[in-house]
């Protein structure tokens, strides 16, 4: 019974990721062709920094259930990704001058695809 839940939440953690990838690319791409490329990009370093942050609460969850053993390095990063997060988005809108709702836009793609898998589940469930 514990493989198949495990191997559940594998499956679901692969189709999250690869709902994020879509939804990523296709908001850039959309925003490409109706903001133009920096508000495109502006987005994406958004998502690519919102990508991060989801693999360190995956790390955490991992690590609190006890599957995978994280070093050193991940707990220091699972302690202090929020700062980093924060100096992150300081730099990219601050610094290098991108525009903050692009950018919170793509902070927000991992969520779309966790209501995206939730909606997949709903549709299609796994132990029907």
């Amino acid at each position: 019974m514990q493989e198949a839940e495990g191997g559940f939440y594998d499956r679901a953690l692969r189709r999250i990721w690869v709902l994020t990838l879509v939804l990523g690319a296709g908001g850039a791409f959309a925003l490409l062709a109706l903001r133009g490329s920096r508000t495109a990009l502006g987005f994406l370093l958004g998502a690519a920094l919102s990508m991060v942050n989801f693999r360190g609460l995956e790390m955490l969850v991992n690590a609190l259930g006890g599957s995978r053993k994280p070093g050193i390095l991940a707990a220091l990063f699972m302690g202090l990704r929020y700062l980093l997060a924060g100096i992150t988005l300081y730099v990219i809108v601050k610094l290098l001058g991108f525009q903050p709702v692009p950018v919170l836009a793509g902070l927000l793609v991992p969520f779309g695809a966790a209501v995206l898998e939730i909606l997949y589940e709903l549709i299609f469930p796994a132990h029907a």
